[in-house]
This record gives structure tokens, C-alpha cells and sequence, in this order.
């Protein structure tokens, strides 16, 4: 499983010219799913997104995490992370999950972000884009700050 995060001060996906999800403050992320992903590296991806402490602290240090600051999500499946360019100039997407079990764990990303995200008390707001939807997105970036985590990797 591959998500990359962006940190922004906003950001939205459209599809048909309609904004379906829109943030202000917090992480822009895509989310790419492959066949051998489960649900236990959904969670361990999630704990490490939502504790990631890339935020500001008072002495302009990076160290609060998204509910630390009020932060909201804006989370994109994008299977387009797995693509393989090892050949040719045209890429290769069969290291994609296939639609339907990249799309449950896809929702069940967002299921547990809106979760963790109401306990104790923590506000974060968890909007999306639309699986499998030719989408458009805006993001203004942060820093700039982006973090590629790969759960091969955690």
C-alpha cells in the first residue's frame, strides 16, 4: 500500500465540475492499493498518517500531528502509484489492485480515518475523492511537505 501525503493549507477534487470534497488545513492524500494489501497495512498506515507530526509546533518546529493542529483530510485513490515504467515509455498498471479489492479497502481507509479522527474528542474533518472517477485536483502545498510512505517499507 502506497500513500502519498501532501501537507496544504486546502485542497478539493472535482469530478464534472462539482467539488466533491474540500479541505482547508491538513494532509492531501493519495492512496494506492495492490493485490497482496490487507486490512491489518490499511491500520498500520493509518496510524502512521494520523501520528505523523509534521505540523508546527510554537517554536516552529515540526512536531504536532494533524489533530494536534485541527487538521482535515482529503484522501484520493489514486491506483496510478503502482505504475511500472521498467519497460518502454508507456506505463504498466498490473501491480494495481484489482478495482474491486483496492476500492474496499479504499473505504474502509476512510471508514477508520473518520474513526480514530472523532475519539478523544479530535475534530478531524475526512473528505474524499470519488473512487474510479476521472477526478480533478487542487491543492495548494504546504512547505512544500510531502512524505511517500510505503507499507514495504514500515
Amino acid at each position: 500500500m502506497k500513500f502519498v501525503i501532501q501537507r496544504v493549507t486546502e485542497a478539493s477534487v472535482t469530478v464534472d465540475g462539482e467539488i466533491i470534497g474540500e479541505i482547508g488545513r491538513g494532509f492531501f492524500v493519495l492512496i494506492g492499493v495492490c493485490d497482496t494489501d490487507t486490512k491489518e497495512i490499511a491500520d498500520k498506515m493509518i496510524k502512521k498518517l494520523l501520528g505523523l507530526r509534521i505540523f508546527a509546533d510554537s517554536e516552529g518546529k515540526t512536531n504536532l500531528d494533524i489533530a494536534s493542529v485541527g487538521g482535515d483530510l482529503l484522501l484520493v485513490s489514486q491506483f496510478t502509484l503502482y505504475a511500472s515504467c521498467k519497460k518502454g515509455n508507456r506505463p504498466s498498471f498490473i501491480r494495481s489492485g484489482s478495482p474491486e479489492h483496492a476500492e474496499e479497502l479504499y473505504d474502509y481507509i476512510v471508514e477508520q480515518c473518520r474513526v480514530l479522527g472523532s475519539e478523544d474528542g479530535k475534530k478531524i474533518k475526512v473528505e474524499t475523492g470519488s473512487f474510479g472517477a476521472d477526478m480533478s485536483c487542487k491543492l495548494v502545498n504546504d512547505g512544500p511537505f510531502t512524505i511517500d510512505l510505503d507499507s514495504d517499507e514500515l
